[in-house]
């Protein structure tokens, strides 16, 4: 009997992947990471932790580029970031 919910325990698809608590997925990894944002004003580009607890500032124009939240940082209007790789 094959139900609708059946999945490859071994190979599960990656939206599922995502959709889990970290510690309960395949292979475990953060949901943090660091990220490149460019600021609006001077276009300057500041590393930034993803969950970071304090408010960053821009380097050289003193910009506020992300608030503090309970759980990840809030971006300030405007700004862009990417994701930091190896």
């Amino acid at each position: 009997m094959v139900l609708a919910q059946d999945i490859d325990l071994l190979n599960p698809p990656a939206a599922l992947e995502a959709s889990k608590h970290k510690l309960k997925r395949l292979v475990q990894g953060p949901n943090s990471f660091f990220m490149d944002v460019k600021c609006q004003g001077c276009f300057s580009i500041t590393t930034v932790f993803s969950h970071s607890q304090t408010v960053v500032l821009c380097g050289s124009c003193s910009a506020v580029l992300c608030q503090p939240t309970g759980g990840k940082a809030r971006l300030t209007e405007g700004c862009s970031f990417r994701k930091k790789t190896d």
